[in-house]
């Protein structure tokens, strides 16, 4: 072929596990709305920086280390992490994958996160808790937007790995994994049910 595909981006997803998720993610689904009650300081902050929406973010970003629920969800995604990292084909040096910060996201009608990237940290992720039908997807940004400068726009049939953007819908019990440089965002929430995911940051050390 004279034409061949280099520097490809890779993104993961996959259910969490074969089995027994709706009663996990009802699990979760509480602790994440008792933890919203109870996160005085993260509603605080999500008031003037996540408009309409929850997130514990800026307030408690190791729910891993605090919560036995969040503890069995952190052996659970290090299976797909370790995955995903392979996939990448990352030399590890010796090192170990290893969960940093978890945190959690809840959005109502209207609630949106805008473009955005993971700094520190060389895989990120979410996990879907709850999806009403309806609810806004991940959506991803092609990295090498900024560099186009006079391309023309692709066509409208474009093949997916050509299109500026890709949307992974919000499936409950899926994993989606990325790599942290990649920007990405959720459009606002057009549905009256809340939208719940709980989002975090590996490393390696």
């Amino acid at each position: 072929m004279p034409v061949r595909a280099w520097f490809p981006t890779l993104l993961y997803c996959e259910p969490l596990q074969k089995s027994g998720l709706e009663r996990l993610n009802a699990e979760l689904a509480r602790e994440c709305r008792d933890l919203r009650d109870y996160d005085a300081a993260g509603r605080r902050w999500s008031a003037k920086n996540y408009p309409g929406g929850y997130t514990s973010y800026a307030s408690m970003n190791e729910l891993h280390r605090f919560s036995s629920t969040f503890a069995a969800l952190e052996k659970k995604l290090l299976r797909h992490a370790r995955a995903y990292a392979a996939a990448l084909e990352l030399d590890l040096r010796g090192r170990t994958v290893r969960l940093t910060d978890c945190w959690v996201n809840i959005m109502p009608t209207h609630a949106a996160h805008s473009l955005h990237l993971h700094p520190l940290s060389f895989i990120s992720g979410t996990y879907y808790v709850a999806t009403p039908a309806g609810c806004p997807g991940l959506k991803f940004e092609d990295p090498r937007l900024s560099k186009f400068m006079a391309a023309p726009p692709r066509r409208p049939d474009a093949r997916p790995a050509h299109r500026s953007h890709v949307t992974y819908p919000a499936v409950a019990g899926n994993v989606v994994l990325f790599e942290s440089w990649l920007r990405h965002e959720v459009p606002a929430n057009p549905v009256a049910a809340e939208r719940i995911s709980i989002s975090f940051n590996f490393n390696w050390t």
